[in-house]
């Protein structure tokens, strides 16, 4: 008779279906555990892919869909997956800053963790993610999500191919399977959809409904949300289409990291390399972009304006000044989002941060 540890699921559910038939109840159950010797939850666990309802099992149920998959009407009845890199390609000009180390650190003990990240746009959140993963060879699987993200979108679901309905695995299913890193981008733009994903923060895997398949984790997995709320809402409606996100879903995340921007040092360093990386060398024009956007940051902070400038729009301004060679010209088609007041702001105070540069209207009365 097997020990314990050694009883199959193919060894109990023969048994059962010998000596009850194809369909047991809790009784049956606790009689094949003094048969074996097992617990009752050892058995249970064993059984879980028969589970219909509580007390109740039907031992011909994973042989049903395996039949119906195999039958050549449904044929392939799972679409196989395609064979994939999906680590992260590292950027030379990254330059590491903030939870960058801790996130690394996270991910590299392969602990299930589910991390939040949350901060301004712009500022290096998602990058970092991707850039830890790279830096240690780890998949990366990345969702954006919005307010039509479901759980078809997340998990998976039915698809027709070529005439035939096939099972497609969605992001989720394909990183718990190959024990990468689930991120979930921009998750604070969720709907109450996203709840779906409850067992999965939990790190207990999912059971797919319309197979009756339990997708398990694999060693490595994690999920890591970022967002530019902490899934309350944006009171000043500055990230609209943000949503005040289910408590029990945050509650699930095990720590929250505030991402800022980088020190004006660190935005240097990064705006050196954006610029090496399109051949335009300028030091000053890279220490100037950067406490030019300290100073609005600070400005922004106490009140004084509404809006910042990010550190993505640092590198567009960089990649402008490549084109152009023309470091105000850079600045003003960067800033043109903005209203006519605060870009008018922004280009003054650059002005006064760099003597070198020059305005339309300084130009208008030099060749004047």
């Amino acid at each position: 008779m097997p020990a314990r540890s050694d009883l199959t699921t193919a060894q109990l559910s023969e048994y059962l279906t010998n000596q009850f038939g194809p369909e047991i109840n809790a009784e049956n159950v606790r009689s094949a555990c003094d048969h074996f010797g097992v617990t009752y939850a050892t058995a249970t666990k064993r059984l879980r892919d028969f589970y219909v309802k509580r007390g109740t099992w039907n031992l011909t149920v994973q042989e049903r869909l395996e039949q119906t998959y195999q039958a050549p009407a449904a044929a392939p009845a799972v679409m196989e997956a395609v064979e994939q890199n999906l680590i992260p390609s590292k950027d030379e000009n990254y330059v590491p800053f903030g939870n960058f180390s801790d996130v690394k650190k996270i991910i590299q003990s392969r602990i299930f963790y589910p991390t939040f990240i949350t901060g301004m746009s712009g500022n290096g959140k998602t990058f970092s993610v991707e850039q830890a993963c790279a830096a240690l060879n780890r998949e990366l699987i990345r969702v954006n999500i919005t307010i039509e993200t479901d759980e078809d979108d997340l998990i998976g679901g039915f698809r027709l191919v070529n005439g035939e309905t096939v099972w497609h695995n969605g992001p989720v299913i394909e990183a718990l399977e190959r024990g990468a890193v689930l991120l979930l981008d921009e998750v604070d733009l969720a709907s109450n959809k996203i709840l779906c994903l409850q067992s999965v923060l939990e790190g207990k895997g999912v059971f797919l409904k319309k197979t009756g398949r339990y997708v398990q984790p694999a060693p490595g997995f994690n999920v890591i949300a970022t967002a530019n709320t902490k899934g309350k809402g944006s009171d000043d409606g500055r990230f609209i289409g943000t949503n005040v996100l289910n408590e029990a879903f945050l509650e699930r995340f095990a720590l929250t990291f505030e991402q800022e921007y980088p020190t004006p040092a660190v935005e240097s360093k990064i705006l050196l390399r954006v610029a090496a990386s399109v051949g335009k060398h300028d030091e000053e024009f890279c220490n100037n972009l950067a406490n030019w956007a300290d100073i609005i940051r600070r400005t922004f902070k106490d009140g004084g304006i509404d809006e910042v400038i990010s550190t993505r729009r640092l590198v567009h301004i960089m990649r402008a000044y490549a084109i152009w060679g023309d470091r105000m010209k850079a600045i003003k088609v960067c800033v043109n989002r903005f209203d006519d007041e605060t870009k008018q702001s922004f280009i003054e105070l650059y002005d006064k941060i760099d003597a070198d540069v020059s305005t339309e209207e300084e130009d208008a009365e030099s060749n004047d």
